[in-house]
């Protein structure tokens, strides 16, 4: 099985925002979120997918800033991870994972854990990254730790924490120092 991470540009962006609605019904378990009235995970009244797609393009237009990554298993799109730098980052942190998502087929088979260390790699510095602190997201929360404590060598902090949003389940490395 051939897993690698392929930083998106505009001719692939399309696949992000395609499995992007995926992503939010998901969280929607998490967060209790219920579709909009025309059937789309938003706040704003949006009525069509494709007016959701034009508030992700931010993702596309700022090269060396934000870095938008589709996670492939052998060649098929399996899910994505969306990293961002200052200003989008916490001051506290040189790369923060904003979204990370994989399809259900490929979990359970460590292909997130290689995903998110191969993004690792492609940055050093100080990481931070959030999740559901929430009983709900046990797994998330799981996946994290294994991730961030197998890379890190346990060389990590983990606390839980108010954040822009929310309390969040708050992981903190620099992995500049692990090299």
């Amino acid at each position: 099985m051939k897993i690698n991470t392929v930083l998106a540009n505009n001719e692939t962006s399309n696949i992000i925002k395609n499995i992007y609605p995926l992503y939010l019904h998901d969280l929607s378990e998490h967060y209790g979120d219920i579709p909009n009235e025309y059937g789309i995970y938003e706040e704003e009244p949006m009525k069509t997918l494709a007016e959701q797609y034009e508030v992700q393009n931010i993702w596309f237009e700022k090269p060396n800033v934000l870095f938008p990554y589709i996670i492939r298993v052998d060649d098929k799109p399996a899910g994505f991870i969306l990293i961002a730098t200052a200003p989008y980052a916490p001051k506290t942190s040189d790369y923060y994972v904003n979204e990370f998502f994989l399809l259900r087929p490929y979990r359970g088979k460590n292909i997130g854990e290689i995903a998110a260390k191969q993004v690792f790699d492609k940055f050093q510095g100080r990481w931070e990254l959030y999740t559901n602190h929430l009983p709900k997201n046990l797994k998330g929360q799981k996946f994290w730790r294994k991730t961030v404590s197998s890379y890190t060598n346990n060389n990590y902090d983990e606390s839980t924490g108010q954040t822009v949003h929310e309390e969040k389940l708050i992981f903190r490395f620099n992995n500049k120092e692990l090299r």
